[in-house]
């Protein structure tokens, strides 16, 4: 029963993964649209509703504030969704198979626009995501390329979301909407999570995911399942 975002995160943590956005996509959510409404019980959480304890598009900034332990961004079916740091490393597993970006890029499983975005990230630490734009010379006409590229870096566990940051005035106030930040998934979790990766046989670590799925969910159809698992 999920009421707040404390009850949200105990349940992510013990889920070790969720579709975000408040869809299932025949996999798993925590949160999906509309199920605060029916049966079998009543709760005051609802989306855009603006309350960080009880809306669930506000616990994405607090995910990403407060927490260390999880991730979010768009990592399943090109949508955003949540892995925590003990199921990471599986998901690392599969997806990268022990590449770095440039060796991915070499095999041609990457491209062009994701090398530009990968390179400002990695040279600047941290970066939001008009000055990835500015930074790697990207005009209004690349948005569609630009866009795309973003989703190919983050489903492929290369960049990950890690805050969000204002823009300041002249005289030193925030403004605006908040941008998201960007970093390497490297820096995201630190060489901990890389090394547990690199000692997990790719097919065991689907095959534990697939697992965990069916565990969440025994109704999910296999070839949903793959293509949750494989990105």
């Amino acid at each position: 029963m999920i009421y707040n975002y404390s009850d949200f995160t105990e349940a992510l943590l013990k889920a070790g993964f969720s579709m975000g956005g408040g869809n299932a996509d025949g996999i798993y959510a925590i949160v999906t649209w509309g199920w605060q409404e029916d049966p079998p019980y009543p709760t005051p959480v609802r989306w855009h509703n603006g309350c960080p304890e009880t809306d669930p598009w506000e616990w994405i900034n607090r995910v990403l504030d407060e927490r260390n332990d999880i991730a979010y961004g768009k990592l399943f079916f090109k949508k955003s969704g949540y892995i925590t740091k003990e199921w990471f490393p599986y998901f690392l597993a599969v997806r990268r198979e022990g590449l770095d970006f440039e060796d991915a890029y070499m095999d041609g499983t990457m491209s062009h626009f994701a090398k530009r975005i990968y390179d400002v990230v990695l040279a600047n630490e941290t970066l939001p995501v008009e000055e990835i734009k500015r930074l790697g010379g990207f005009s209004r006409e690349d948005k569609p390329g630009f866009d795309r590229a973003m989703t190919e870096l983050q489903m492929k566990m290369f960049i990950s979301p890690c805050g969000r940051r204002y823009k300041v005035s002249e005289k030193g106030g925030q403004y605006g909407w908040s941008s998201t930040v960007f970093c390497t998934t490297e820096r995201f979790w630190g060489e901990e999570v890389f090394e547990e990766a690199a000692k997990i046989d790719t097919k065991k670590a689907f095959e534990k995911i697939k697992a965990q799925v069916l565990e969440l969910n025994p109704a999910a159809e296999d070839k949903k399942i793959g293509k949750f698992i494989l990105g």
